[in-house]
């Protein structure tokens, strides 16, 4: 298959935590967290903010913990107290678009206590998967596999593009930025 293992454009970091702390999150105040960065109200950067803030104050989906890291420190908090100290983090290394063939040897990793793009979900497995490029390049692409999507909204673009009704279980690379 042909894949593009990049990022998902995202270029901002965490902010340190005093620096997080200071910035009101929620959609009420939209103004206050837009102004320190000069974004323009108009901008698609302000849908982005928007629309994040937004997903962050929607209740989780079913089986699903939700929270919202605004710090790397934050982030490392959450984790540890979710999942103890014994963590590792996993991301996909940038390549190139190409054809990738899928070798033998994927491996799942942990067990199914997995947090993802800051959800955690129940019922899911991450495996790194070995692929080869056309050109020889190797890499491990990280893979989650969701085992049931019986109480996600129909509507996800997953099932769209699948063609699929929430229920059966789907599997899917991630972005070279996002972490596991």
């Amino acid at each position: 298959m042909t894949l593009l293992f990049t990022n998902a454009g995202n270029k901002v970091g965490f902010l340190p935590r005093e620096v997080a702390e200071s910035i009101p999150f929620s959609t009420d105040k939209v103004q206050e967290i837009l102004a320190p960065f000069a974004i323009d109200p108009e901008s698609a950067n302000a849908e982005v903010v928007k629309d994040t803030i937004n997903d962050c104050e929607n209740p989780p989906r079913a089986r699903e913990v939700k929270y919202c890291a605004t710090s790397l420190e934050s982030l490392v908090d959450q984790n540890v107290a979710r999942l103890g100290t014994n963590i590792r983090v996993l991301s996909t290394p940038e390549g190139k678009k190409q054809e990738y063939t899928v070798l033998a040897g994927a491996k799942k990793i942990g067990d199914d206590r997995v947090i993802v793009c800051h959800k955690e979900i129940d019922d899911t497995e991450v495996y790194t998967v070995p692929l080869m490029g056309a050109d020889g390049t190797k890499l491990k692409a990280v893979t989650i596999c969701h085992k049931d999507t019986s109480g996600w909204d129909p509507d996800y673009i997953a099932f769209q593009i699948l063609k699929i009704k929430p229920g059966p279980p789907f599997c899917h690379f991630l972005y070279s930025d996002a972490l596991v």
